[in-house]
């Protein structure tokens, strides 16, 4: 929040700031040194209240989705992710003597306007950008019950938080902020579908956060059928950007590709995006498709293996995401606010 605009110094924004986001204070009446007239403008034109929360979806692995209702009516989610992962069966060695935390997958928007073919969301079409005390909202709706601390954000849930930047970005420096959420500014995530300019003006702000690239298809005319944002924004200007990124910050840009059976899944598959990517500047993120959404299908054990060969044999950097909350609908392309109305597409 820009506190100037209500007559407020640095010094008084930064505690109105903590109460209000660091230590969730509903009433800020409380916070000493501030003068009568600044809260009751702040009162007048800003609230307190939290975001409604409509239901809780529980999954058996510890993810829990939930769904927010805003004060005009549009809805949306987002998912707490606990690390480590909770799943029966799951290997915790990693983490023996270390912190059990929670991430916090949060949306951006109302729906989603890019009707990428394997999403839900974008079924669902675009409804309205989400302003920052609504992001940051979610994370806060969460921290209050959470019974472990909240120590990461993905900008990976409703909507492309690229076409919501200035909001987006706002939200995510209220997160890191020491006052604000205090959240490590290099465990706050920014995924897009591929919007080059504001990848461009990202790189060129010098933003902490991490940048996180969905590219499912190495090929751009394969890529077209299932990211119609490939259409404005094509693979060969993507790529350039998420390099550049990378070398500028001097860290990989995370490269998101959602496997799907018998669609880019196979080992030609895997060398197109070894020729494509820089191995020294990306890290691949293979995610498995969920959902019903497209009629796509899992890739069978044996094509993602084969699919892995050619990864670990050209040292391309990759992991396997665990996908979570399947069972309740709250795994990556999933989101789809129980179903909440429809919108515009712009592709």
């Amino acid at each position: 929040m820009d506190y100037a605009a209500f007559g407020a110094t640095e010094q008084v924004g930064r505690k109105l700031l903590s109460a209000a986001v660091h230590r969730g204070e509903p009433d800020l009446r409380s916070v000493r040194g501030v003068r009568r007239e600044v809260l009751e403008r702040i009162e007048a034109q800003s609230t307190a209240e939290p975001l409604r929360i409509v239901a809780r979806a529980p999954a058996a692995d510890g993810f829990v989705k939930y769904l927010f209702e805003l004060d005009d009516g549009a809805r949306i989610e987002a998912v707490r992710i606990p690390v480590p992962c909770e799943a029966p069966g799951a290997d915790t060695r990693a983490y023996e003597n270390k912190e059990k935390k929670y991430i916090v997958c949060v949306s951006s928007q109302a729906g989603c306007a890019l009707a990428c073919a394997f999403c839900g969301t974008g079924e669902l079409g675009f409804q309205r950008n989400l302003q920052a005390a609504e992001i940051v909202g979610q994370v806060l709706a969460i921290r209050a019950e959470a019974d472990r601390p909240v120590r990461g954000v993905v900008f990976m849930g409703m909507g492309e938080p690229l076409l919501n930047y200035d909001e987006v970005i706002r939200a995510a420096r209220i997160l890191c902020h020491p006052s604000g959420a205090c959240i490590d500014a290099r465990s706050i995530t920014v995924s897009t579908a591929g919007i080059v300019p504001q990848i461009r003006r990202f790189t060129a702000e010098g933003h902490k956060f991490r940048l996180a690239v969905s590219l499912t298809h190495a090929v751009s005319r394969k890529r077209l059928r299932l990211m119609p944002i490939e259409k404005v924004h094509p693979i060969s200007d993507l790529v350039a950007a998420l390099h550049d990124h990378a070398r500028a910050r001097r860290t990989r840009v995370l490269v998101e590709y959602v496997l799907l059976g018998g669609v880019n899944d196979s080992p030609d598959d895997a060398c197109a995006l070894c020729g494509l990517l820089d191995a020294k500047l990306v890290k691949i993120d293979l995610i498995d498709v969920n959902g019903a959404t497209g009629g796509f299908h899992r890739a069978t054990r044996q094509a993602r293996s084969a699919f892995l060969d050619v990864l670990a044999e050209a040292r391309m950097p990759f992991a396997i995401r665990y996908s979570g909350g399947q069972d309740v609908g709250a795994g990556c392309g999933q989101l789809v606010a129980g179903g909440s109305r429809r919108g515009a597409r712009l592709l």
